[in-house]
């Protein structure tokens, strides 16, 4: 099936609104179980990291996240302000740990808006971002533009059926009782995300070869190592 990219940024209310109150627990868990059997016993036992949530929509990975690590600086990065403001409000005022900013991917290679996190991050994770890109090598020079020596980068995320047959088989499995706006764009994220060997010619495109990349479950990618 060939893809077709949707738009990049959930600027709708409405569609806003059913994201943050969704309840996605089970897979933002399973992200954050991935990144932690993932660092090093030496690593978790620090407290000064920088982890970098790129497309962090509400924040609800980053909170997760938090919890733990309870000193370390969490930086959530989203091109859609309502998104954002939704991070904002979960995380409530006052808590210095979160840093939630209202840019685009392409912002991030500025020298302003990111340059006090250039080669600065410890861990650089996405969920659920890459299918929206219609320039996907982004998330790629972003995360090399970020990463700290030895960094962490964890992205997962749909990869694309064969078949709109197969598109609709995985809803109704996974999502049969949805809103109508989730079933939605459910099915328009499968048609619009990549496929394994599509990830791996991106990689080596943009000189991060040593990333593995590994089919999860019916419907998922995760694309996992450490930036050198």
């Amino acid at each position: 099936m060939q893809r077709q990219p949707e738009p990049e940024l959930m600027n709708d209310q409405i569609q806003v609104q059913a994201y943050a109150e969704a309840d996605f627990n089970e897979g933002d868990a399973h992200l954050v179980d991935l990144v932690m059997s993932m660092l090093s016993s030496e690593f978790q036992q620090r407290s000064d990291h920088c982890i970098v949530d790129l497309g962090c929509g509400p924040g609800n990975i980053a909170l997760r996240l938090a919890s733990q690590f309870d000193q370390a600086r969490i930086v959530g990065i989203d091109g859609s302000a309502p998104m954002i403001q939704r991070a904002r409000e979960k995380a409530g005022q006052g808590d210095s740990r979160f840093d939630f900013r209202v840019l685009r991917l392409q912002d991030c290679l500025d020298r302003g808006p990111c340059s006090d996190l250039q080669h600065r991050a410890d861990v650089v994770i996405s969920n659920s971002l890459l299918h929206h890109l219609h320039e996907p090598e982004l998330l790629w020079r972003v995360t090399r533009h970020l990463a700290a020596p030895g960094c962490l980068t964890l992205h997962r995320d749909l990869r694309r059926p064969c078949s709109m047959a197969n598109a609709h088989q995985l809803q109704q499995r996974h999502l049969p009782d949805a809103p109508d706006v989730l079933i939605r764009d459910f099915l328009a994220s499968l048609v619009a995300a990549f496929t394994a060997e599509e990830v791996k010619q991106q990689l080596q495109q943009c000189g991060l070869p040593s990333l593995s990349v590994e089919e999860e479950g019916d419907r998922y990618l995760v694309v996992s190592g450490l930036v050198d």
